[in-house]
């Protein structure tokens, strides 16, 4: 953990709209911008409702993306962006879509490709187009960020890009937006959310400048995902939500997640359990796993649950496994249609992933991994 005279850099969007009926604000700022040819980068559902962003000019509106996406999908986004020449980019959806959207902003008009820039600083410059984020769940929180991760389908392995380029001019972030997500999603997609914040909280990397954002993030999932759940419509609890994922990715660009994600990520590349379900079953065996090297954030993080905090891993486990159960998450990989045979691929996997193993405060061996892969079978 790093101490607070401990150098850090925090970047964010330069503008931030955030609110319930802010989503037409994007429209506006657009217009004032001088921004008429715009393309909308967004999922089929999402595809159907660009006239609530208020977006004038002409507007290419590409609705493909799907969860996962790969390199493939990243080739017909490029394609898209030749075709529109746009001088405005718009991530309209989930994380998948906002990532998506990133990497078009950099490499649509660009020399280089998605084998050039993965990894961190590799982005030459920004293309011609600005770039907005509008998140319709609250969960990702892309939209603060300058990661994008795309999948590899022939090693099913997340490749990330890491860019300042990749930073939103813009990020609009409208809780009315997520109305309408299924109860289920809801529930998983918030504790991706809380995942993040508790990953950077109690990562090697952790800073005091960013540990506020992170505990108020989990404290804002305790209080408002179970009303969320219970009621889609219910605008404080979705702007609660809301917050917590934008202050999740406030994490994400100096500090990053963990053994949680890198565990996660083989759920969604080899068997496609979307991202934020991959995370909430994990997060339980992690967290108590990572217990007795953080235990004061562990209790922290318990009491911004309204959980009993506790020092005993079987506690720590059983009332964060609760926590997410009670929201309706499966927690079974079983149930989720991964083999038990595949558990020690998936390991090997997950141990290669050490952007992110990395950071866990307690090292996390390939027999750790297989052990929590077990117990969560």
């Amino acid at each position: 953990m790093n101490r607070l005279d401990t150098p850090i850099s925090m970047v964010r969007p330069g503008h931030i709209e955030f609110g319930v009926g802010t989503s037409g604000r994007l429209g506006a700022w657009a217009q004032a911008k001088g921004y008429g040819r715009i393309l909308v980068i967004s999922d089929a559902f999402n595809a159907t409702r660009t006239d609530v962003l208020g977006l004038k000019g002409d507007v290419v509106v590409f609705g493909e993306i799907k969860a996962e996406p790969d390199t493939g999908d990243l080739d017909k986004v490029l394609e898209a962006a030749a075709e529109a020449r746009a001088d405005l980019i718009v991530g309209f959806g989930g994380g998948s879509a906002m990532d998506l959207a990133k990497l078009a902003a950099v490499l649509a008009d660009s020399s280089q490709c998605l084998s050039d820039v993965v990894g961190a600083g590799r982005v030459a410059a920004r293309g011609a187009s600005a770039l907005a984020q509008v998140p319709t769940t609250s969960g990702t929180g892309s939209e603060a960020g300058i990661r994008a991760l795309v999948t590899d389908p022939v090693t099913k392995a997340k490749m990330a890009v890491e860019s300042i380029h990749m930073l939103a001019d813009i990020a609009v972030i409208d809780p009315a937006l997520t109305f309408t997500v299924p109860p289920q999603v809801t529930a998983a997609t918030g504790v991706d959310a809380m995942a993040h914040c508790v990953e950077a909280y109690t990562n090697r990397k952790s800073h005091p400048a960013i540990d506020l954002y992170a505990i108020e993030g989990i404290r804002l999932v305790g209080r408002y995902l179970a009303r969320a759940v219970a009621d889609g419509s219910d605008a404080e609890a979705r702007a609660g939500l809301s917050l917590a994922s934008l202050y999740g990715g406030y994490c994400l660009g100096p500090v990053n997640t963990a053994g949680g994600h890198a565990l996660a990520y083989p759920l969604g590349t080899r068997w496609h359990v979307p991202h934020g379900a991959a995370n909430a079953l994990i997060f339980p065996h992690v967290l108590a796993f990572n217990a007795p090297a953080v235990p004061e954030k562990t209790k922290a993080i318990l009491q911004a649950l309204d959980l009993a905090p506790s020092d005993d891993i079987q506690t720590i486990f059983e009332g964060t496994h609760g926590f997410c159960a009670a929201l309706g998450i499966e927690m079974r990989l079983a149930a989720l249609g991964v083999p038990q045979s595949d558990l020690a691929t998936m390991a090997d996997d997950a141990f290669a992933i050490r952007r992110l193993l990395d950071n866990n405060p307690r090292d996390l061996s390939r027999a750790d991994i297989l052990a929590i892969y077990e117990a969560a079978f």
